[in-house]
């Protein structure tokens, strides 16, 4: 759910590769802990949160465009995982748990941590709603009215970071730009306000988990696929349904 509600204020500014590039840089840090011996969650949670604030910090300054900073953090780091997995130290097997994920491998810890994450997120957007809105349909004219842009991009990429970290050992770190992309995209085609998106999104996600979970014992499918599958299949669902409705009325 996490990922569904920052997903919609991702998409409209045109970052929703970020959870890509991230994952991919997962790869390298996860590589580095289990190279050195150590428990990845906790190294690899602020390091995702530093390689948010990289991509920002290289697409507002204008050095790159935004898909330009994610595709070069994403190679970075994906380079190093390949480089580190190259090295034969054992690992190889943990570190694909984490390139496609493992739902059934996720401990009762990182549980929690999922749990705490999802509640920091939507009190985050409930806090920042308005800041958020403002700079996702025009960030200058923000700044203009007084929104404190700088505030709301950190906190956005502490979440980003934060989220994918926890994410990738339900989906993988190949595949958990599309819990990002695709309940807010579905949410997008029915939604008649910000509001009404992040409520869609949060319910698609949930739904989506669920129904890939269940694919996956019923078929035998790995959960992590199974559950961007049906994310994709909602979407398809939510086009659909907002062609045949024809434009959504904004809401208030």
């Amino acid at each position: 759910m996490s990922c569904a509600l920052l997903g919609v204020f991702l998409l409209p500014r045109r970052f929703a590769l970020m959870g890509e590039g991230l994952g991919h840089c997962a790869i390298g840090v996860v590589g580095l802990a289990l190279f050195f011996g150590w428990t990845p969650l906790p190294v690899l949670l602020p390091a995702l949160v530093v390689a948010a604030f990289v991509i920002r910090w290289l697409s507002s300054r204008a050095v790159l465009y935004g898909d330009a900073a994610i595709g070069m953090v994403a190679v970075t780091g994906m380079a190093v995982g390949i480089l580190l997995a190259s090295t034969g130290r054992g690992f190889n097997v943990d570190l694909i748990s984490y390139l496609f994920g493992d739902i059934l491998a996720v401990s009762r810890s990182e549980s929690m941590v999922s749990a705490v994450l999802c509640v920091l997120v939507v009190g985050a957007t409930a806090v920042f709603y308005y800041d958020m809105v403002a700079i996702t349909v025009d960030e200058e004219q923000s700044r203009v009215l007084g929104v404190n842009v700088k505030l709301v991009d950190a906190v956005l990429a502490v979440l980003i970071g934060l989220t994918v970290g926890v994410g990738i050992r339900t989906v993988g770190a190949l595949l958990i730009s599309g819990l990002l992309v695709f309940p807010a995209a579905s949410a997008l085609q029915v939604a008649g306000s910000v509001r009404g998106a992040l409520f869609v999104a949060a319910a698609v996600a949930v739904a989506a988990v669920a129904g890939g979970i269940w694919a996956a014992f019923q078929f035998n499918w790995p959960a992590g696929p199974s559950i961007v599958v049906v994310c994709g299949v909602f979407f398809v669902g939510c086009v659909a349904f907002g062609r045949a409705r024809g434009p959504a009325r904004p809401a208030g």
